[in-house]
């Protein structure tokens, strides 16, 4: 028997790591799983790259239907779920907040540079190799950028605006006003010209959107504009408009408040509650009185103003609004230089602000409230006008992206040609390079540069140009005489080889070096991920903050038919 037990092997226990039913997914056939779902992203907005790229129509969970072809837009509203793919659409909108344009250029080229090293991966290559390379290879392509950009003095105030001029126009022509960027170039211009050029905060430009009439009958306001905000009785009987008028800015409800639910007063005498009503009145007859005292001819407020305050105002030849949002009323007060008050006790002529001009107008269908010429005006607003409700959204986003690209132009005086130029440029610089360099990192860098290709290659396609024949022109150019051909790229508008340069097809260099630095640290995450661990889906009724549905003949209600 002593014999026998010796011969019986010992079980192993059996180790569990992972929740029963949790997917694991690892190795190579992993990495070319993740790199296939980037590239279907990549192929979705592929179309909308350059001067003649499609737009996309997308119809949300809430049949919400948006026209555009902003990549941070369309890669926003794709809900992408896989979650590798998830990082092309952090990219684009990381891209989208720094410096505006460039979405989808960033997106195909993190696209293109795994689709370049996929015959790698598959092969063996280590991905710590091809990492090592794209890092390299990205030193050297941010570094030529920089030497190639021109630099355009900021004293010389009319070649600086040219520069800011051209910037924009480069940024609109592959958007939906591309054929009205002379008109929207200057607005954008002059709206960014008029910010505070230390701070150059974005978010001091006001956009609003009356749909009607045309792109043309757009204008930009000098100062603050915002929608007429609800009024009550005795409104039409207020001044609509001051020269030189005092403004002030509260945080105040002006309204007479009804008591809470299942309020109680107890009182003895009539003559009590009396006392109380009389109170009630006092309270914001002395706040009316105060604002009267200051001189104030304008009062906005952030809470309502009640009908009686309205026609209080009314009697005194004062302007109200009440319910004027955060947004523009701290748009005011910047413009106008008045501070928001929270409270009327010690309200004084310091905290009120002026302008040249307060006027209430008709544009469209709506009534606008106008602040012009404000002596502090470190902010302006931009009214869009247009048919559709998604055409002046896409205008909207196409605004947004010149604002953010000449904002970048101030800070960064430095630019390259656009096209696929410095792209086509920095492809013939990393091929030569690469020609030095021994080993694998050789491949590497030369799968980077034929990557670059992408952006040339797409804006031909896109076109209906055909491809070939003008990518090895490009290359051939490039080759021949790099000096000299440097800032050659696609014509679209002649459909050849040209200067763009010349052609002041320009963009910020801090465009280029972002998108590459975004697009690099993306292939390279994708790249350093060998295997996804997916937890089965909570069956816990709570998990999604549903709550549990009561089982069924319990003892509540007997079920019918008993």
């Amino acid at each position: 028997m002593a014999g026998r037990r010796q011969q019986v092997p010992m079980m192993q226990p059996q180790v569990i790591v992972l929740k029963e039913g949790t997917d694991t997914s690892q190795g190579v056939p992993q990495l070319l799983s993740n790199i296939s779902a980037c590239l279907a992203i990549c192929d979705t907005i592929r179309t909308t790259l350059g001067p003649r790229g499609m737009d996309k129509l997308i119809v949300d969970s809430q049949k919400r239907v948006t026209i555009s072809n902003d990549g941070a837009t369309i890669m926003k509203l794709l809900e992408v779920v896989q979650p590798a793919a998830r990082t092309l659409v952090d990219i684009a909108r990381a891209q989208d907040a720094e410096v505006g344009d460039g979405t989808t250029s960033v997106v195909l080229l993190a696209g293109e540079l795994l689709k370049e090293v996929k015959e790698h991966v598959e092969e063996g290559v280590s991905s710590q190799v091809i990492i090592k390379g794209f890092r390299k290879a990205a030193d050297l392509a941010i570094n030529r950028i920089r030497e190639l950009a021109v630099s355009v003095d900021r004293s010389d105030k009319a070649g600086f605006r040219e520069l800011l001029e051209k910037c924009a126009a480069t940024s609109m022509n592959s958007k939906l006003i591309g054929s009205q960027k002379e008109f929207f170039t200057k607005m954008v211009v002059d709206a960014v010209m008029r910010l505070d050029q230390d701070e150059l905060n974005e978010d001091m430009i006001g956009i609003k959107k009356i749909p009607g009439g045309a792109m043309q009958d757009s204008i930009l306001v000098d100062g603050v504009a915002f929608k007429k905000s609800f009024s009550y009785a005795g409104f039409e009987q207020q001044p609509k408009s001051f020269d030189s008028p005092r403004i002030v800015c509260l945080n105040v409800e002006l309204e007479l408040k009804a008591e809470k639910d299942n309020a109680e007063v107890r009182v003895d005498k009539v003559s009590e509650y009396q006392a109380i009503v009389d109170a009630e009145w006092k309270i914001i007859f002395d706040k009316l009185d105060a604002i009267v005292a200051t001189g104030a001819n304008v009062v906005l407020s952030r809470l309502p103003i009640g009908d009686l305050a309205t026609q209080y105002f009314a009697d005194r030849n004062i302007f109200c609004a009440g319910r004027v949002s955060k947004d523009d009323l701290d748009r005011v007060c910047e413009a106008t230089g008045c501070r928001t008050q929270s409270t009327t006790t010690s309200l004084a002529s310091k905290h009120l602000g002026t302008c040249e001009r307060f006027e209430e107008r008709q544009i469209g269908g709506q009534r606008f409230n106008l602040f012009k010429g404000c002596p502090e005006a470190k902010t302006c607003t931009i009214v869009l006008r247009g048919g559709a409700e998604q055409f002046i959204d896409e205008v909207e986003r196409s605004l947004h992206d010149s604002i953010m690209i000449v904002r970048r132009a101030v800070k960064n005086q430095n630019v390259v040609a656009g096209g696929g130029a410095i792209e086509m440029e920095l492809s013939r610089y990393l091929r030569e390079t690469a020609r030095q360099i021994e080993g694998k990192q050789q491949l590497i860098i030369s799968a980077f540069a034929k990557a670059l290709e992408i952006i040339p290659r797409q804006l031909c396609e896109n076109a209906g140009f055909d491809t070939t024949d003008f990518i090895t022109q490009l290359r051939a150019r490039h080759a021949q005489n790099p000096e000299r051909f440097k800032w050659y790229g696609v014509d679209i508008e002649e459909e050849q080889v040209s200067d763009l340069f010349a052609k002041f097809v320009w963009e910020p260099a801090l465009v280029k070096i972002n998108a590459i630095s975004s697009a690099v640290e993306a292939a390279c995450l994708i790249l350093s991920v060998d295997e996804t661990v997916t937890s089965q889906q909570s069956q816990d009724p709570m998990a999604n903050g549903q709550p549990a549905m009561p089982p069924r003949g319990g003892r509540g209600m007997p079920m019918m038919g008993r």
